[in-house]
């Protein structure tokens, strides 16, 4: 991007391995990436390719074993424990295939957890408005469908405005129409909010939407394609 604007994530010789000697599995070999700010970016791989670990180095959830990764100006591998749990706090939503909902409280409860430690949130009503569910805020998770317990999820994790969303495997318990929705979200929270969005799928038809598509394989990136033209959900063939 423009010299003034640092690409929101850069990695070099980026690895990780979980265990010693011959058991050892090598998650990530070396991989260097640059994602510029705003992007939807698609990374595509069948499981145990790498993808999600990244997403969660990325996300300061785990740790690199070498190399270098950074959230525009800073170094996360570099990052304390407290450093890393107020970058998640300011800068990341998380979501993930299961919505990780309280069951006890109301769509509206449930995004007000994040409001209440972030510190520059979204109104509550304006973040379940966005993922269209202004007619639902008061209902109870068991009360929704899995695509709206998805959006509320979507919701909680952009209340507190931030900078990157991570969804790994956001629509992988979903059927094709809710899916589709669930897509609709992530595009407008791209195009609404200015966020960068990464979507960790094993579903190649998801990567028509992005603005890059990163190929995963085997702890490596293969290739990294960007699409001149984007499908909207719609389009998309499931």
């Amino acid at each position: 991007m423009g010299q003034d604007i640092p690409d929101i994530f850069t990695t070099r010789g980026l690895t990780k391995v979980y265990g010693t000697g011959p058991a050892a599995v090598h998650a990530l070999r070396g991989v260097d990436l640059d994602i510029p700010r705003g992007e939807i970016v698609v990374l595509l791989g069948p499981s145990g390719s790498g993808k999600s670990t990244l997403l969660n180095i990325l996300g300061g959830l785990d740790r690199a074993t070498a190399g270098r990764a950074t959230f525009l100006d800073q170094d996360l591998t570099a990052m304390s424990d407290r450093a890393l749990t107020r970058y998640r706090r300011d800068h990341v939503g998380f979501v993930f295939q299961f919505y990780n909902l309280m069951p006890s409280l109301t769509a509206r409860e449930n995004v007000e957890l994040v409001t209440e430690i972030a510190e520059d949130p979204m109104d509550v009503g304006a973040a379940l408005r966005l993922v269209g569910l202004g007619e639902r805020m008061d209902h109870f998770p068991a009360q929704m469908s899995g695509g709206e317990q998805q959006r509320v999820a979507i919701a909680r994790a952009i209340a507190k405005t931030p900078t990157v969303l991570f969804c790994d495997e956001p629509t992988g318990a979903l059927d094709s129409q809710t899916g589709r929705a669930v897509l609709h979200v992530l595009n407008d929270v791209n195009a609404k909010l200015g966020a960068t969005v990464m979507i960790v799928t094993h579903a190649a038809a998801t990567a028509a939407m992005a603005h890059r598509v990163i190929h995963f394989a085997d702890g490596a990136i293969r290739s990294v394609e960007t699409n001149a033209t984007r499908l909207s959900p719609d389009q998309i063939e499931w």
